[in-house]
């Protein structure tokens, strides 16, 4: 875990693969439904939420959902999307 904090991460259901990897790496992982992606108070809860961006217009819901970093995770390993994580955590 080198050092991270335990962070909380909203995972796109459908991405066991990333949700699994993170859970491991030592974050709290939860699988969230994308009916609740317009909900800023639910996003704004976690630290970052990961998505696929298939049938999601990304930047509606990056001004939907307050200061919470969006992660694109189409075509990204998952050590990609942790590496995501931890630029915007600790920029």
């Amino acid at each position: 875990m080198g050092g991270i904090l335990l962070k909380s991460i909203a995972v796109e259901k459908g991405l066991s693969n990333i949700k699994d990897y993170l859970t491991k790496e030592g974050y709290r992982v939860y699988e969230i439904d994308m009916t609740q992606k317009d909900n800023k108070d639910f996003m704004s809860g976690f630290d970052a939420v990961v998505l696929t961006g298939l049938n999601t217009n990304i930047m509606g819901i990056q001004t939907t959902s307050s200061r919470t970093p969006i992660i694109e995770a189409s075509g990204l390993t998952p050590e990609d999307v942790k590496a995501a994580i931890e630029r915007n955590y600790y920029n």
